[in-house]
């Protein structure tokens, strides 16, 4: 058995990930309280914000668990190296395993990208605006370079 196989098999760093829900829950505490003291209204959200903010965190999420632009910010809680996405976290049974497990997962990722591009569009709705529509415009051109690269490639065959 590896050393890195031995270390799997140990408890999971459940007070880390304890941690990491409070801060989550915390931050959208603040972001509310911060919405009340500044008298922004979050329910002036409508159903066209919920599909671009859902664009929005899909492209954020895919961004920081994959893309070679962001492996510098998985590179201490992955195995070996982080360059193209698909690394493994780094089973260490603590606080490191427990982040390496949330930035290399593109659902967990996108709640926090969700969460913080919501906040911002409450809290600075102009600069969370461009910020949510911009990285909505990215994950739908993935989407759509995706289509295109199928399309063409089935028309080849």
């Amino acid at each position: 058995m590896t050393v890195v196989a031995a270390r799997r098999t140990g408890s999971p760093p459940y007070e880390a990930y304890a941690a990491i829900v409070g801060v989550f829950v915390g931050g959208l505490g603040a972001a509310g309280l911060a919405a009340h003291v500044f008298d922004r209204n979050p329910a002036c959200q409508t159903p066209l914000d919920l599909a671009v903010l859902s664009a929005a965190s899909f492209k954020a999420a895919r961004t920081l668990a994959h893309d070679e632009v962001t492996s510098f910010l998985r590179e201490p809680f992955v195995e070996g190296e982080a360059h193209e996405g698909h690394e493994d976290p780094i089973a260490t049974g603590d606080y490191r395993q427990a982040i390496g497990e949330l930035v290399t997962c593109s659902r967990c990722g996108g709640t926090w990208a969700a969460a913080f591009l919501a906040s911002t569009q409450v809290l600075a709705p102009r600069f969370g605006r461009l910020l949510t529509w911009s990285l909505a415009a990215a994950g739908i051109n993935d989407w759509l370079q995706a289509g295109f690269a199928a399309l063409t490639e089935k028309a080849n065959d």
